[in-house]
């Protein structure tokens, strides 16, 4: 079925599907996002959109949520290069302290807020203790994948060996 009715317009899908694939080509061939708008009389911002639709991008849709973990920094490291965009990891001692500095209906906030931004991510990688995992994994729309550091509650850094995060990561993003 090449065209469709939308409204009181008629709409060619092969029309549609070889500009794309004009598009595409001529921005392999290296000309700019400018260029071929010119050239196809299109918008430079639907080229623009286009390629961000279709953008392959390693790990942009994992979140990662961790505490209390003894070698954020080094977890930190590797995530960034799997191009981990939302990353929240904590101590025990960086976890007590946003605790503390903050007044109740602050934290009640804080908490919901981080909710809602990790539920746009479709995979979510949880970090912790037996309960903290299984609540956050019910607040969750995502794919949730689940490190068990300890029974709760944990008072102490766990070291995380990085390499189980990363094969998490590789099996989500094959």
């Amino acid at each position: 079925m090449d065209f469709v009715k939308i409204g009181d317009k008629t709409i060619s899908i092969s029309r549609i599907n070889e500009k794309i694939q004009d598009i595409i080509e001529l921005r392999c061939k290296g000309y700019s996002q400018q260029e071929v708008a010119k050239m196809l009389e299109v918008d430079r911002t639907f080229v623009s959109r286009l390629e961000s639709i279709g953008e392959v991008r390693k790990g942009g849709d994992i979140a990662i949520i961790g505490f209390p973990i003894k070698n954020k920094d080094e977890i930190y490291d590797a995530l960034k290069e799997y191009g981990i965009d939302y990353i929240l990891l904590m101590s025990e001692k960086e976890r007590q302290s946003y605790i503390e500095n903050q007044g109740g209906r602050e934290l009640v906030n804080d908490i919901l807020k981080i909710v809602s931004e990790v539920r746009k991510y479709r995979h979510c990688i949880i970090i912790g203790s037996n309960m903290r995992i299984k609540l956050l994994a019910a607040l969750l729309d995502s794919h949730v994948y689940t490190i068990d550091i300890g029974e709760s509650p944990i008072r102490n850094d766990v070291y995380v060996e990085p390499q189980r995060i990363i094969n998490i990561i590789e099996n989500i993003i094959e």
